[in-house]
């Protein structure tokens, strides 16, 4: 006979923080902890097994921690039953435990939470919705900023977190006496390139990853991507180890670094602990105390530390909070009527193109892309294509390790994309592929000139960035960001911009053909 259960707290695979307000009054005599593994969550999207491997492995470690604590967790394990979706797999056992009551943090999916508040509210079960504690802005607060605003920018919003978090502040005033170092951040590498980089730490896979690592080759076969490099921190003391790491051997120079890109080198400067904090293995408070410490240690300088909090107390929150804000509307929008498919070298990396080939080929290898290469090598291709956002969304969220949609979407369709018109970025980041040959030495290899709009060797992305120019005219000619770049365009005369529609038309073709 079972024993009865008082509360049933759902722990979804990225709610793996021991501090969450599910756990506040939990009571190992009466209480039970329901977690599952269901194909949906790797299916839904053409999952890189890494990313499956991430979830699950981080999964099963949490749950085992919780197991010798002597708490009962019910865990549902991948081929040991037949649920398909954690909806589905939740209703079962809500009917056969029947709790007194269910409770759970909000889920990082909009899909997901609306299926789960339908299943416990068919049940009749009451049910309690706790404080998300991992993250620095609430919806609700972020609700309450964005009311009444015009606009709405990423950069107000992180001078309101500052100051009420008081972070880098001095007093009212921002520490050093400016809110940003950009300018100081945006460094590429000369000819020499970054020379010796500490690596970051590596984490073996244990018993436990290596039979999920084989549960998932046998069981996702065909998807794309490899395993042979898996060694992410999965654990709260290994994610405590990753950044002790980065503060240690990479802080330094990340802010003068943060956006350079060299040819198979896929770390550089980077902490690599985005995976660990969107599965909440450790808390942005906790990262963010460790960079400052740094500072007043004397041991990273204040650009640097200021680069790397803006990322964390600044972008990663203001998305989520757009997230919540702005959807389901959010994920279908597409402000610039792209209507291309992704190109199939996407899932293959067999391009010509050498930026595209190399970040491609990293991703699948790895599971992993800084932010430039996202957004300034993948994201600019799809948006000077003219790829339907929706598909490039599809591609971030599956091929990522910690990709989850609160904080992909908003990225890929707002920022990456402009799908939403401009409410995330108030301009597209579009540019030629002379700011890949500034900020990498991928053109140096490339058989493609970047300087070359039309001919053999134009580069795609230079003669898709004029194309996407005058494509878009008529939006951006008089925009007050983006003015001065399309006033480029009086310069061309009327031959050279049918030949630049001409030659993007053929590009188009052919990579369409594959």
């Amino acid at each position: 006979m079972r024993a009865p259960v008082r509360h049933l707290i759902l722990v979804l695979g990225d709610q793996l923080n021991h501090d969450s307000a599910v756990f506040d009054d939990f009571d190992p005599r009466q209480d039970a902890v329901w977690m599952a593994e269901v194909d949906e969550e790797s299916t839904r999207v053409w999952s890189h097994p890494a990313r499956i491997v991430t979830f699950l492995s981080a999964m099963r470690h949490f749950a085992e921690g919780l197991s010798e604590r002597g708490w009962r967790v019910h865990y549902r394990r991948l081929g040991e039953h037949g649920a398909t979706t954690l909806a589905e797999a939740l209703d079962e056992d809500v009917r056969v435990l029947q709790p007194d009551s269910v409770r759970w943090v909000h889920a990082g999916e909009f899909h997901l939470e609306q299926a789960l508040t339908q299943v416990v509210d068919a049940s009749g079960i009451p049910n309690e919705r706790c404080m998300d504690r991992h993250f620095l802005c609430t919806p609700a607060d972020f609700a309450q900023w964005a009311k009444g605003k015009r606009e709405w920018r990423m950069e107000w919003f992180y001078r309101w977190q500052r100051q009420r978090h008081q972070v880098l502040m001095e007093g009212k005033q921002p520490l050093g006496g400016q809110w940003n170092f950009d300018a100081e951040n945006r460094r590429s590498f000369d000819a020499r390139g970054p020379g010796w980089v500490p690596a970051p730490r590596r984490f073996a896979p244990d018993a436990i990853t290596r039979e999920v690592i084989d549960l998932v080759r046998e069981r996702f076969a065909a998807h794309p991507g490899a395993l042979d490099d898996f060694d992410w921190p999965l654990t709260a003391t290994q994610a405590q180890m990753a950044l002790d790491d980065f503060i240690e051997h990479r802080l330094p120079l990340f802010g003068r670094y943060q956006d350079a890109m060299w040819q198979a080198e896929p770390w550089l400067y980077h902490a690599r602990l985005s995976a660990a904090m969107n599965l909440k293995l450790i808390s942005p408070r906790r990262v963010i105390d460790a960079a400052v410490a740094a500072l007043q240690a004397g041991h990273a300088p204040l650009a640097a530390v200021e680069g790397f909090v803006r990322q964390i107390l600044g972008w990663r929150e203001y998305v989520r909070g757009l997230y919540w804000l702005r959807m389901p509307e959010f994920a279908q929008e597409n402000a610039l009527g792209a209507e291309h498919a992704l190109p199939a070298f996407f899932w293959t990396g067999d391009t010509d193109m050498a930026c595209l080939r190399d970040v491609i080929g990293q991703t699948l290898r790895f599971g992993y892309a800084h932010h430039i290469q996202r957004l300034m090598v993948t994201g600019l291709f799809c948006l000077l294509y003219g790829v339907r956002p929706q598909a490039v969304h599809a591609w971030y969220l599956a091929v990522y390790v910690d990709a989850i949609e609160w904080v992909e979407l908003p990225n890929t369709l707002g920022m990456s994309q402009f799908a939403d018109g401009g409410r995330l970025a108030s301009k597209p980041y579009c540019a030629s592929g002379k700011y890949i040959q500034r900020m990498s030495n991928y053109c140096d290899g490339c058989r493609y000139r970047p300087e070359q709009s039309v001919g053999e060797q134009a580069c795609p992305i230079t003669t898709l960035y004029w194309d996407f120019l005058l494509r878009h005219q008529t939006r951006f000619a008089k925009h007050p960001r983006t003015a001065l770049q399309w006033r480029n365009l009086q310069r061309l005369s009327a031959q050279e911009t049918a030949a630049i529609s001409a030659q993007a038309s053929q590009l188009r073709g052919r990579i369409a053909m594959g």
